[in-house]
């Protein structure tokens, strides 16, 4: 028995305690806020119309379109199915593919890019912020970026029936001087820049600049990616509403009051639109170059064609949809847009032990600081 007056020994929790949380903290590091630089500040380039990679968690509801669609608060299923190639008559209840791209307005901002006023989410029963960026938003925010964006200073504490921004972050800033599409993609497991590169028809050197990244070493499963897609050429008058029309490979996007349908040819890099079918004529005026409508082509030699080419819609005294006749070059036409070659240099994100250790020292920290922590 101690003596009386013996001051007993210091209990171990308060001790070990700070150590602890330390510890976790540095093999458990926070996810961070992505930012993408956003300073376009030509005419009208402060917005811009940007695409979202989006992967539906497994066995939720926003496993079909009309789902994803009201998550992201689209304005029409046909704005969906055109960002992702769909055909127009995939219907609403078809399942959404994995990954999807959604195309949502960008707004610049103090050098930096977030989706504007959409998405927004109302929170309900039994919600986090970390849940809601990481399971309905499947990662393309973080809680950090929720909180900062709605003014809510104790993150735990968020009110049922909230109404919440969604920033995910964008851009509107051309790439090596020329318009692009910035595409917001969140890393999966096993990827490399080359890979995504390649994937997306960019440049491993574009991708390493936009995201500010020393090599492509850098790169993490989960992270938040700037992947900057060329966009096809157009015959666009200055002067049309739709004049800073911007497609990439791979979608299409209906412009004219849904009139006209432009997608983002192959073999051109030049934008190939035609009359959106299933549409009465009495609403969408015809739009000719002389005898030829719009999208028809005709060969003046074995390399040349000629093309009556969508040049944009006006509005100001009557509905009007332009066209032009262009002239294109079949045989230098160049790279298709998804030719991009592989570089030596990716590094991919293969399981490693390195990782696996991780994992196994943190449990046992869990466990050792529990076990301190549950003595008298």
């Amino acid at each position: 028995m101690a003596a009386a007056g013996a001051r007993s020994p210091p209990h171990p929790v308060p001790l070990l305690l700070p150590f602890c949380l330390l510890l976790l903290a540095a093999l458990c590091p926070a996810a961070r806020a992505a930012r993408f630089a956003c300073n376009a500040t030509a005419p009208r380039a402060s917005t811009c119309q940007a695409l979202i990679s989006y992967a539906p968690p497994n066995g939720t509801a926003t496993a079909t379109l009309a789902a994803v669609r009201a998550l992201f608060q689209l304005r029409s299923h046909r704005a969906l199915l055109a960002a992702n190639g769909l055909p127009l008559s995939t219907p609403p209840t078809a399942p959404a593919p994995t990954p999807m791209r959604v195309r949502l307005p960008c707004l610049c901002s103090g050098g930096a890019g977030a989706t504007f006023q959409r998405p927004t989410y109302r929170v309900r029963a039994g919600d986090t912020l970390d849940a809601i960026a990481r399971g309905a938003f499947a990662g393309l925010v973080t809680y950090q970026d929720i909180a900062a964006a709605n003014n809510v200073s104790d993150p735990n504490k968020v009110a049922v029936g909230q109404q919440l921004w969604i920033p995910v972050p964008c851009s509107c800033d051309p790439v090596g001087g020329q318009p692009v599409v910035h595409f917001t993609y969140v890393v999966p497991a096993g990827s490399s820049v080359a890979g995504i590169a390649q994937e997306f028809g960019s440049t491993e050197e574009n991708i390493l600049a936009v995201n500010k990244m020393p090599d492509a070493k850098g790169l993490l499963a989960g992270q938040v990616l700037d992947v900057p897609l060329r966009a096809c050429g157009s015959a666009i008058s200055n002067t049309a509403i739709d004049r800073n029309l911007l497609v990439p490979n791979g979608s299409y996007i209906l412009t004219a009051n849904n009139c006209v349908m432009c997608g983002c040819s192959s073999s051109t890099w030049q934008l190939d639109c035609q009359p959106t079918q299933g549409l009465s004529s009495s609403f969408c005026p015809a739009a000719k170059c002389g005898d030829m409508f719009l999208g028809n082509t005709s060969s003046t030699s074995s390399c040349e064609s000629r093309t009556c080419s969508y040049a944009g819609y006006t509005n100001s005294t009557s509905f009007a949809i332009l066209a032009n006749i262009t002239t294109s070059n079949v045989c230098n036409a160049g790279m298709s847009p998804m030719a991009q070659p592989a570089h030596s240099s990716a590094f991919r994100l293969e399981p490693s032990w390195f990782r696996w250790t991780e994992l196994v020292v943190s449990l046992h920290v869990v466990l050792l600081c529990v076990g301190y922590l549950r003595q008298d």
